[in-house]
């Protein structure tokens, strides 16, 4: 059985994810008092209670907004991540793991097999174990390839659980806990879906970690670095596009699709540090392609700011996440403009240049080019080839300048020592670059220089997750194939049926794979008067389960015999019920309700007077104005009780279907 990190062990990753847990529990104390002091608001009409109440609300939500701050700064803490060589290169950004609470499977679970199954749950408590050893396991996976395919397999394992055990018409009393990764806010739902999404949440990030993590002074550590941070986008991208109605601000479609361009924008930054790493030839073609290179890194990166500065992301993301990806484009955009000024101060023409290949080179920088400038007159004449280059230096400076403003502005990114040691260089050589030029004409100089236009010969995309590559074994195996052995089918319990041999003939024959099914019964044979019925399913023979073997294998079992008579046990199929709407902590009949604590009751009386209860104000949000907002990606949709469901084949991998929304 895999195991996960020692929670315990003093590590800065560790440190990390234990002030995470610590923080999500003090926010939901503060939650909980809240919610206490809005009923209470709700219920009373005294003048001086309410006074009361809303002082303590105030307090409380300060109380709130301090342990959110407090959040935000652990997601910023990039320098823990980083590999641990001494590097002179801008931090990346990881993600954090969700936390969540443990989860006794082992009443649930032994319940179901013993009700749904007919049979000895005792049989199952190894099995039972080993699901929870490794959901535990996974709370703390190691930050490497073995610690991903832990996760995958705890999440391939809940798709044959899910099938198992997870029934569509009603919930089994399993209730799971994760907690937001950037709000800190608790989830809580009985739905196995939640634990399912969470989870691929957990594989993106610790991707993400594995790729900050790489060393990126050597060649091989940047390819993997590029690889995890595609891994990672590849992994979130799936989830946006298979849960698409999450309860989880971390989870809505929004955020996701933040998180992707992020981590794809963290891989082109990577790829560039790879083209750079050798050093960068002071060269003519060498400078326009590694110019267009940076200025990609530049885009992208303004990109991920615009889409972080967007409702409803811009209220739950790290404002000091939004404020590094503006940086980090207003630094690589100076150093396109750098570089260009190298070209053009650095580079003049000689007789022996190809005059059309370096015209046509530069060209492809600009979109256009400043009124009155051809490029190969510029190319030509040395006085239009400094005005250009130093219009160049002097924008590298004010995006160098604007760099360092924001980072001065943002108390959290000021602290990371590398960021300013970076950006500080860079600046200084602009300004050293602009010093060595002649200065004498400036004052005639009134050269605007144009935008540089990006271009990469390097392919970024989005890695799918190959869960295929991971072989695990179902736990419950012994349960029966999953084909017929699933929550959805129902049975009667198994009958014993006494077989006595006539003239060697069974009286019946068998079909199917496994198990194998009883056809063309002759209802005048023994068997059929012993109570043998036409599709009954035989599960065992003379004590010996039968549930995976096949036709030829169970005839040989009951010709083994010879004419001594063969006790089997068999099974009927019964008609399945329509499928009801699975409910969760979050459904109520059509009524819209974003996150909630409540979590339905065992019994169908409860959950019938949790749907007729009054909309309640949800409590679980940051305020009403983000409420609002988010309403789009974390409302549910309404749903009318008995439609019809498409029958499919089952399969351990239900996520992969359009039925997969949380709800």
């Amino acid at each position: 059985m895999p195991e996960g990190c020692n929670p315990l062990a003093e590590t800065g990753r560790s440190k990390l994810q234990n002030q995470r847990a610590v923080i999500n529990q003090q926010i939901l104390r503060a939650v909980r008092m809240r919610a206490g002091a809005e009923n209470l608001l709700r219920a009373t009409t005294n003048n001086k209670v309410r006074e009361q109440v809303l002082l303590e609300l105030s307090f409380v939500n300060s109380d709130l907004q301090i342990l959110k701050e407090e959040l935000e700064g652990l997601n910023i803490s990039v320098e823990v991540y980083q590999n641990a060589e001494e590097t002179f290169s801008i931090p990346l950004v990881p993600l954090g793991l969700k936390e969540t609470k443990d989860v006794d499977f082992t009443l649930p679970l032994k319940d179901f097999i013993l009700e749904h199954y007919s049979q000895d749950s005792s049989e199952y408590e190894d099995e039972i174990a080993d699901l929870m050893d490794l959901r535990q396991a996974c709370r703390t996976p190691s930050r490497d390839e073995a610690g991903i395919e832990m996760l995958i397999s705890y999440f391939l394992q809940l798709g044959y659980v899910e099938n198992r055990f997870f029934p569509p018409t009603r919930h089994i009393g399993v209730l799971f806990t994760w907690y937001d990764s950037f709000t800190g806010v608790p989830v809580c739902q009985q739905n196995l879906l939640l634990e399912k999404a969470s989870v691929l949440f957990n594989i993106g990030a610790l991707y993400t970690q594995i790729g900050t993590r790489c060393n990126r002074q050597t060649q091989a550590g940047l390819e993997n670095a590029v690889d995890a941070f595609q891994k990672a986008a590849g992994v979130l991208s799936y989830l946006k596009e298979t849960f698409t109605h999450t309860p989880s601000y971390d989870m809505s479609p929004a955020m996701l699709n933040v998180l992707v361009k992020m981590m794809l924008a963290q891989a082109r930054e990577c790829v560039f540090e790879q083209i750079g790493l050798s050093g960068i030839r002071n060269e003519f073609f060498t400078l326009v392609k590694m110019t267009q290179e940076v200025a990609k890194v530049g885009e992208v990166y303004m990109l991920v700011n615009t889409a972080m500065n967007q409702e409803p992301v811009k209220e739950n993301i790290p404002y000091s996440w939004s404020k590094l990806a503006q940086i980090k484009s207003d630094h690589y955009k100076a150093l396109a403009h750098y570089f260009t000024a190298t070209i053009l101060c650095d580079h003049e023409l000689q007789p022996g240049d190809d005059e059309d290949q370096q015209e046509k080179a530069l060209s492809q920088l600009y979109d256009y080019v400043p009124e009155g400038l051809m490029v190969l007159a510029v190319l030509k004449d040395k006085v239009q080839r400094k005005q250009l280059g130093k219009a160049h230096l002097r924008k590298a400076i004010v995006y160098h300048e604007e760099a360092l403003r924001v980072c001065g502005l943002c108390k959290k990114l000021r602290n990371i020592e590398v960021l300013q040691e970076v950006l500080t260089a860079a600046h200084k050589r602009s300004l050293l670059k602009y010093a060595q030029q002649e200065t004498e004409d400036d004052f005639l100089s009134l050269i605007q220089a144009p935008d540089i236009l990006p271009k990469t010969e390097h392919k970024i995309e989005t890695i799918a997750p190959q869960f295929s590559k991971v072989k695990v074994k179902d736990f419950f195996h012994k349960l029966g194939p999953l084909t017929v052995f699933s929550a959805k089918q129902r049975w009667t319990a198994p009958r014993t049926i006494c077989l006595h041999h006539e003239a060697g003939e069974l009286g019946f024959s068998l079909k199917g794979g496994s198990p194998v099914q009883v056809y063309c019964l002759d209802p005048a044979c023994p068997a059929a008067s012993a109570g043998l019925k036409e599709g009954d399913y035989i599960v065992s023979v003379a004590g010996v389960d039968c549930k995976w073997l096949g036709v030829n294998e169970v005839l040989e079992k009951l010709k083994s015999v010879g004419k001594q008579p063969v006790e089997m046990e068999v099974i009927s199929c019964q008609d399945t019920a329509a499928s009801l709407h699975s409910k969760s902590a979050t459904y109520s009949m059509g009524m819209q309700k974003t996150y909630s604590l409540i979590c339905l009751a065992m019994d169908e009386d409860k959950i019938d007077q949790t749907k007729k209860a009054p909309l309640k104000l949800p409590f679980l949000s940051w305020g009403t104005k983000n409420r609002q907002k988010a309403a789009s990606t974390l409302c549910l949709p309404s749903a009318v009780a008995g439609s019809s469901q498409i029958k499919k084949k089952l399969s351990p991998f239900t996520l992969f279907n359009t039925e997969s929304s949380l709800y």
